[in-house]
């Protein structure tokens, strides 16, 4: 086995300012060409990611950082992040970092794990459902209000805190009103919770052009994950060794798998809302802001 990839001296050393001396170092994530650690110190805790410098797209991820950064600085300017959310960012010999206050909080899959057998059929569980839903629709609600969207709405970029409210992470990919300026180009993010739209545009459209998420692909994306990680069973039905471009094309049709078929217990509210975000047409999605009222 080789060794546990370190964070960037550089990073830890400033950081150190944020979370005094680290007491621990976890390496989170080591995927896609680009890494996570939690720094843990006694006056508090970051996330730090870094690309990969030995990567085969090291240069792509490092960009993707640098345009994080970005995006944070704009979305806290437009009220749709609050400002102690970034840290740090900077450079180091092998690309860039960027460090964000650490969220104590579960991924969604995890953290749904027994809503999704029968024993989540309580009354307890319910009202904690929705509150995931409501919290999660009203950051959407501020970003899409600001003329944002966050183009990469999934389990792993959800987060449910111990007072069952929703954290949204990670945004690299988000889709602003100035992108006129050189970015990475948007393609999408995870498949299984790729808008119809934003499916039909990849298909249809060059590798290196960029494609301008609009607020309803959140909203699928939303509805999709909800769908998934409820159930245990993704909204559109393809087999896993299919390739990209043939689970586009099965989403891109904008058929989903009926709720009603595959829900562990009925929760009506839950469902209506989550069928409605599914809509094909985007026109026909609620608004987060909608979405917020309706748990």
């Amino acid at each position: 086995m080789g060794q546990t990839p370190s964070p960037p001296g550089d990073a830890v050393a400033l950081l150190t300012g944020h979370t005094g001396e680290p007491t621990a170092i976890q390496l989170l994530s080591d995927r896609r060409g680009s890494r996570a650690w939690k720094l843990q110190g006694p006056k508090g805790a970051v996330a730090l990611k870094a690309n990969n410098p030995d990567g085969d797209d090291a240069r792509d991820k490092a960009a993707e950082m640098a345009q994080e950064d970005d995006h944070l600085g704009r979305l806290t300017a437009a009220d749709a992040l609050s400002p102690d959310y970034r840290v740090s960012a900077g450079a180091w010999d092998g690309g860039r970092w960027l460090a964000v206050n650490w969220i104590d909080g579960v991924p969604l899959w995890r953290a749904l794990a027994l809503a999704r057998g029968p024993e989540g059929d309580c009354a307890s569980v319910r009202p904690w459902l929705a509150g995931i839903a409501r919290t999660w629709a009203e950051h959407l609600a501020l970003m899409h209000a600001a003329g944002w969207t966050h183009a990469d709405v999934q389990p792993t970029n959800t987060l449910v805190t111990r007072d069952g409210q929703a954290a949204v992470i990670d945004y690299a990919l988000a889709c602003g009103p100035d992108d006129g300026h050189r970015r990475v180009p948007y393609r999408g993010a995870l498949t299984h919770t790729a808008a119809p739209e934003i499916a039909t545009a990849i298909l249809e459209t060059p590798a290196d052009t960029h494609i301008p998420a609009q607020p309803p692909a959140d909203i699928w994306s939303l509805g999709a994950s909800l769908f998934w990680c409820w159930t245990g069973h993704r909204p559109v039905p393809y087999d896993d060794d299919l390739d990209r471009v043939e689970k586009l094309a099965a989403i891109a049709k904008g058929t989903t798998t009926a709720l009603r078929d595959i829900r562990p217990w009925l929760f009506p509210e839950l469902e209506n809302a989550i069928t409605v975000c599914l809509a094909p047409d985007p026109a026909d999605r609620p608004t987060a802001k909608e979405l917020t009222a309706a748990w």
